[in-house]
């Protein structure tokens, strides 16, 4: 017997959850309980409400899902600040 295929939805986290559980708003409007997957566990990717990620379903049970993928915003990020490990030049003496 074949394994069941995984469905895969894209979504918006709308609330962080205890013990690395997110609930997930679908672009289909449904909204789910999922947590991170082992991969984003181990390469410590971090999620916040707000960001756009990808879950993967079973087709059994379509209320729980796992958070695969974290979507890289579109808006350039404006740190304000030098960059890290530059020091300011501007009339300040070097440490050595």
């Amino acid at each position: 017997m074949a394994k069941e295929e995984l469905i895969q939805f894209e979504g918006l986290v709308t609330e962080i959850l205890p013990d690395a559980r997110y609930r997930v708003q679908l672009d289909t409007g449904h909204e789910i309980v999922a947590y991170t997957a082992g991969k984003m566990k181990k390469n410590r990717i971090k999620t916040l409400a707000g960001d756009r990620v990808t879950i993967e379903m079973s087709p059994y049970d379509l209320e729980k899902g796992r958070l695969i993928f974290r979507h890289k915003d579109e808006r350039p990020s404006s740190t304000g600040g030098p960059p890290r490990g530059q020091a300011q030049r501007g009339g300040q003496f070097r440490r050595r």
